[in-house]
């Protein structure tokens, strides 16, 4: 039983390492030739990067299909419009939605009208007015699924002590138990002391959150959420508000009024610890971002040169080449997801830990 699980374990690998090489394939051996190589493989990267409205698993342009599903979309322009993606037929289309038209362009959504006119300017940016968006996008799934499966794990692993707290977890529980107990004896109780109860499931919470989306980014379905900038930015607030709330007044004397240096100083040393405040959330933001936007360039990058090397091996060669780089790069990617869950955890624990420990003064 344990041989057969290890099994597919492996089996489960080696498709999540030759699925991107594998659609790439698919979209462009099929497809019309661009003006160069290079600018499809910057494309292809591009779009995976980036949110969509579309699920999109592979495009065979000869025959203009598009294999995947569209996703809702939610605007707010005068009322609320609500209609599926796949009324702009992948941009090609204008939606009409209570006698008004919208038309996507690289992704965003434009007012327009019924011939869908976009006025651009000298730099190829529309000009038109944008209704508000709150579509369901790809990222928004990636954030409902994450969501789902940290509830169920949790719930599951909380049953169980309710049945019998002294008893080993099953099942998922096996897994999230280590990492919970890791999270507080390793991050929460070094920074932040004997409260870190009170911090313990923001930190949880994050730790989880971000360790989870790195890996469903690993997988065929495309996902880049923890490579979103806009994803990152709010989990930095979250660290920030909790940080400058729960502050104590020694926290806020010791950025206002340093204790224990010369008066002269205290006015230089006050707008740096200022800025400070918002520098550490700042890296947050950035760091998460990067590390993440980086990863996925890589990997969609040795990809690329795999495409380029058809050229030159056998089609035998070409996946083997395929499979044993982005193995490599999988697992590395999966280091990278555990560390920059860590460092993101471990850097807001260290932050909180600052604002509410206990100085004292001599």
């Amino acid at each position: 039983m344990v041989s057969l699980k290890r099994a597919l374990l492996f089996f489960a690998v080696i498709f999540f390492a030759v699925a991107p090489f594998t659609l790439n394939a698919a979209q462009s051996e099929h497809g019309e030739k661009p003006q160069s190589q290079s600018e499809e493989i910057n494309e292809y990267i591009h779009h995976h990067l980036q949110d969509d409205h579309y699920f999109s698993f592979a495009l065979d342009k000869k025959a203009g299909k598009h294999y995947g599903f569209p996703l809702p979309v939610i605007l707010i322009d005068g009322g609320v419009h609500v209609f599926s993606s796949a009324a702009f037929d992948y941009g090609h289309a204008v939606a009409q939605s209570n006698g008004k038209y919208y038309a996507l362009y690289h992704g965003k959504i434009y007012k327009t009208d019924a011939n869908g006119t976009l006025n651009l300017d000298e730099k190829n940016h529309p000009t038109n007015e944008k209704p508000f968006d709150f579509s369901i996008t790809k990222n928004v799934v990636g954030l409902i699924l994450a969501a789902v499966l940290l509830f169920w794990g949790f719930i599951s692993l909380a049953k169980t002590y309710k049945r019998d707290p002294n008893g080993l977890p099953k099942g998922v529980g096996r897994v999230l138990e280590p990492l919970v107990l890791y999270v507080r004896d390793e991050m929460a109780v070094p920074n932040i002391g004997h409260r870190y109860r009170e911090f313990m499931p923001y930190l949880l919470s994050v730790f989880f959150l971000i360790f989870l989306l790195n890996v469903i980014g690993l997988t065929p379905l495309g996902f880049n959420v923890t490579g979103n900038i806009s994803i990152t930015l709010c989990l930095a607030l979250f660290t920030f508000v909790i940080t400058n709330v729960k502050a104590n007044k020694g926290y806020w004397k010791h950025i206002f009024w340093m204790p224990g240096v010369p008066v002269p100083f205290k006015f230089i040393l006050a707008p740096i610890e200022i800025l400070g405040m918002f520098t550490k959330p700042f890296s947050l933001m950035l760091r998460l971002f990067a590390n993440i936007t980086a990863g996925h360039s890589v990997v969609m990058g040795l990809i690329a040169i795999v495409y380029l090397f058809q050229t030159q091996l056998t089609v035998g060669g070409s996946i083997g080449v395929s499979m044993l780089l982005t193995l490599i790069l999988f697992f590395l990617e999966l280091l990278v997801a555990f560390l920059q869950a860590f460092i993101f955890t471990m850097l807001s624990s260290l932050f909180i830990g600052m604002a509410v420990e206990e100085h004292a003064h001599h």
